[in-house]
């Protein structure tokens, strides 16, 4: 089965989320947020970690993590670019959050990490297997 690589800017109760399921899910997304955006580039997902995560919660902590998704889950969602080419993303509706955590093949790592808004990235490369 085909699978693309996705990567998502969390922060740290949604990383702790994460951990809970084992590393395979993403926790559900707050009423605020009705679109679920993963991203294609890593680059893209530590600049949002680093402007957002690590600079406007409260431990001022940005985690990039990484997935595989199932290239058929993922063909029935619109690839929308945010602004500036390379900056891709998928806009996946909150109520299917579900299917897109039971498409996630293996399991959620965490591939970098910010702490305070003007750190810099330090890769990670953590894998749960």
């Amino acid at each position: 089965m085909t699978s693309v690589t996705l990567y998502q800017p969390v922060g740290l109760e949604e990383l702790q989320a994460i951990k809970a399921s084992d590393w395979r899910a993403f926790p559900p997304h707050d009423i605020e947020q009705p679109v679920f955006r993963p991203v294609t580039s890593e680059a893209f997902a530590a600049q949002l970690a680093r402007d957002w995560n690590a600079a406007h919660t409260t431990y001022r902590r940005g985690y990039v993590v990484q997935f595989a998704v199932s290239k058929t889950f993922l063909d029935a969602y619109e690839n929308k670019v945010s602004g500036t080419p390379g900056h891709e993303e998928y806009w996946i509706p909150s109520e299917d959050l579900s299917l897109l955590n039971a498409a996630i093949q293996g399991q959620i790592a965490v591939a970098g990490t910010f702490a305070g808004h003007d750190a810099e990235y330090r890769k990670l490369n953590e894998t749960h297997a």
